[in-house]
C-alpha cells in the first residue's frame, strides 16, 4: 500500500512560479510511473503530467507542455512539478498518482494523494 502526500499549492499571480512535491510512503515507487492530475471547479479531472519508474521519459498534456517540468527522486521517494508562467486557467486542484507499470500512467491509477490547490489570478 502505497500513501501519497502532496505539498507545495498556493496562491500567485499570473507568470509566477510553484513546485509541488508528492512523498510516498508505504513502499517503493521505483517500479511506479508517477503523474499529476488537476480538477478545476465545475470541471473534469485531468492529467498534467507523468514521468516513467525510471525518469528517463516524461509525458504532458499539450497545454502545459514548455511551461511545466515533472522530475522524481526514488531514493526521497518524491515527485516533483515545476510550474512556471503559470496562467488563471491553470487554477485547480492538483492531485498526485501511482501506477505499478511502464509507460505513461492511465486515467484509473492505483493510488492517488489528497490533492493540493493551486489558486492562480489574474
Amino acid at each position: 500500500q502505497v500513501q501519497l502526500v502532496e505539498s507545495g499549492g498556493g496562491s500567485v499571480q499570473a507568470g509566477e512560479s510553484l513546485r509541488l512535491s508528492c512523498a510516498a510512503s508505504g513502499g517503493a515507487i521505483t517500479t511506479y510511473v508517477m503523474g499529476w492530475f488537476r480538477q478545476a471547479p465545475g470541471k473534469e479531472r485531468e492529467f498534467v503530467a507523468a514521468v516513467n519508474y525510471l525518469g528517463t521519459t516524461a509525458y504532458y498534456t499539450q497545454s502545459v507542455k514548455d511551461r511545466f517540468a515533472i522530475s522524481r527522486d526514488n531514493a526521497k521517494k518524491t515527485v516533483y512539478l515545476q510550474m512556471n508562467s503559470l496562467k488563471p486557467e491553470d487554477t485547480a486542484v492538483y492531485y498526485c498518482a501511482a501506477e505499478d507499470g511502464l509507460g505513461n500512467i492511465s486515467n484509473s491509477p492505483d493510488y492517488w494523494g489528497q490533492g493540493t490547490q493551486v489558486f492562480v489570478s489574474a
